[in-house]
C-alpha cells in the first residue's frame, strides 16, 4: 500500500486551538445567517444549549421568528420569553409545550391561574402571529381558571388546556379582541362562546374538542366561518344554533337525547360529517331505541353520501311514539344522501317492521338509491318474542312505500325467517327500479 509523502498534522494542530476539529468557520459568519441555522433546530431549547459551544452562539435563540418551547419547566418560562426582543421584528410562532412529569412534582412548578396569567401577560408583549398553548393534567391539582389575553396580530391560537379530572374554565375579558384572527382550535375547556365569538369577527376556522357547553347550548354564529368541527363534547347538547352564510365544512360529534333542537343556516355546505351518539332516555319506537345517527355528506374513496342509524331492542323501553320518532331523525337529516345503512342489535325479534318505518320518512324513501341492512344476534341475549310482541305491529306487511330511487338492498345477517321474507316482498313491491339485491346469510 502506497503511503503519501509529507508532513502528519500534530493532534493539537488538527483540532485547532480549542481541541474542536479545526478552525471554527461557522461562529464567524454574520448573526443573521446563524439566527438561520438556529431556526433549523426542533426547538428553542436546543438552540439556547448551542451556546456551550461558543460564546458566539449566546443568546441568539431570543432572536428567532419561530420560537418553539417544549422542554422549558414552567416556572422557566416567563424569565425566557422576557429574554426575547419584543416587536419589531414581529414573533410569528409562538409555541410552548409543558413537558409532562412523571411522580410528584413541586408546588412552584405547578400551573395556577396568578402564575398561567403572569405567562400569558409575557405572551402579550411578543403578539405573536400564531400562537400554541398546550397544559398537560400532571401540572394542576386542581381547577383552573385561565383569563385570556388580547393578542392583536394573531391569525391562529391553539390552546390545549389540561386532559384529566379537573376543569379548565376560560374567563373572557371585557375589553378583549382578536381583531386578526382567523384559525381557533379550544380543547379540554369550559367557555362562554356568546362573549368569545363577537371577538373574533375574522374567524375562518373554528376547531372544538372535549369542551364542556353550558346548558348544553352549541351556539356558533359567525359571517366569515367557512370550517366548523365539534368533537368529543363532555356535555349533552340539547340545542345547536349555528348561522354561518359561507360555511362549507361542518364536522360534528356529540352526545346528546333526540329531542334536541337544531337550527342551522349555512346554505353554501359541501362536506358535512354529522355524528349523534344518544342518551338512555333516547327516542324509542316500539321495543327499538335509537343509539347513534351518522350522516357523511363528503365522498370518501368513491363511497356515496351515507346516513347510518344504529338501534337495538331494549323492551324496558317500550313506547308507541312512531310520529315522535320520526321527528327526531328527520331533524337530524341536514344534508343531502343517498345511502341508507341500518345496524340492528335484533336479540331474537323482528326487525322488518322497523325497518319499513324508517323507510317510510319523506326525506329518506325519497333519497335512498342503496339500502344496506346489518343484522347482529348474540345467542347469549336472545330473548322470547312472543306472537303479541310490540316489536311487530300488524299492519306493516300491507304498507306501500314509494322507493322510487332504490336501486340496490344488501342485507347481512339473513335467516329467511317469515318476517324477513315479508320485508323482502315488501321492498319488491315498492322499489320499480331495483337492480340489484344481495342476501348474506347468518
Amino acid at each position: 500500500m502506497e503511503l503519501r509523502s509529507g508532513r502528519r498534522l500534530r493532534s493539537s494542530e488538527r483540532l485547532g486551538p480549542s481541541g474542536g476539529g479545526g478552525e471554527d468557520l461557522i461562529s464567524t459568519l454574520p448573526d443573521d445567517l446563524l439566527v438561520l441555522v438556529l431556526a433549523r433546530l426542533p426547538c428553542a431549547g436546543a438552540a439556547a444549549r448551542t451556546g456551550v459551544l461558543s460564546r458566539r452562539w449566546r443568546g441568539l435563540w431570543a432572536r428567532l421568528r419561530r420560537i418553539v418551547l417544549r422542554d422549558v419547566p414552567f416556572h422557566s418560562l416567563e424569565p425566557a420569553l422576557a429574554r426575547v426582543p419584543r416587536p419589531p421584528p414581529a414573533v410569528s410562532l409562538l409555541e410552548i409545550q409543558l413537558p409532562k412529569r412523571r411522580g410528584r412534582v413541586p408546588k412552584e412548578q405547578l400551573v395556577n391561574r396568578d402564575r398561567l396569567g403572569s405567562v400569558l401577560r409575557a405572551v402579550a408583549l411578543l403578539d405573536p402571529e400564531e400562537f400554541i398553548l398546550v397544559v398537560p393534567s400532571c401540572l394542576v391539582d386542581s381547577c383552573l381558571v385561565v383569563d385570556l389575553i388580547c393578542l392583536h396580530r394573531a391569525t391562529s391560537i391553539v390552546l390545549d388546556l389540561i386532559l384529566g379530572p379537573y376543569l379548565t374554565i376560560v374567563c373572557i375579558p371585557a375589553a378583549l379582541e382578536f381583531p386578526a384572527l382567523e384559525m381557533l382550535s379550544l380543547s379540554r375547556c369550559l367557555i362562554d362562546f356568546d362573549a368569545l365569538l363577537p371577538c373574533c369577527p375574522r374567524l375562518r376556522t373554528l376547531r372544538l374538542a372535549d369542551i364542556w357547553f353550558a346548558e348544553g347550548v352549541l351556539s356558533v354564529k359567525l359571517p366569515l366561518l367557512q370550517e366548523l368541527v365539534v368533537v368529543r363534547t363532555r356535555s349533552s347538547i340539547n340545542h345547536v344554533n349555528i348561522v354561518a352564510p359561507v360555511l362549507t365544512q361542518l364536522t360534528i360529534s356529540v352526545h346528546t337525547n333526540p329531542k334536541v333542537d337544531i337550527s342551522i343556516l349555512a346554505p353554501m355546505m359541501e362536506k358535512v360529517s354529522w355524528d349523534c351518539y344518544f342518551s338512555m332516555d333516547s327516542s324509542v319506537f316500539g321495543l327499538w331505541r335509537l343509539v347513534q345517527l351518522s350522516l357523511q355528506a363528503v365522498e370518501r374513496r368513491g363511497q356515496p353520501p351515507s346516513l347510518q342509524i344504529h338501534a337495538y331492542i331494549s323492551p324496558t323501553f317500550y313506547h308507541d311514539e312512531a310520529d315522535s320518532f320520526t321527528r327526531d331523525i328527520e331533524k337530524q337529516l341536514i344534508a343531502a344522501f343517498s345511502v341508507l345503512e341500518l345496524n340492528l342489535e335484533v336479540k331474537g325479534h323482528v326487525y322488518g317492521a322497523f325497518v319499513s318505518h324508517v323507510l317510510e320518512i319523506n326525506q329518506i324513501r325519497c333519497a335512498i338509491q342503496r339500502l344496506k341492512v346489518d343484522i347482529q344476534r348474540s345467542v347469549m341475549d336472545e330473548e322470547l318474542c312472543l306472537p303479541d310482541c310490540p316489536c311487530e305491529p300488524t299492519d306493516w306487511k300491507s304498507q306501500t312505500i314509494s322507493l322510487t330511487a332504490l336501486e340496490e338492498v344488501e342485507i347481512n345477517g339473513f335467516e329467511g325467517e317469515d318476517h324477513e321474507l315479508d320485508l323482502l316482498k315488501l321492498i319488491l313491491r315498492c322499489a320499480p327500479m331495483l337492480k340489484r339485491m344481495v342476501m348474506k346469510l347468518s
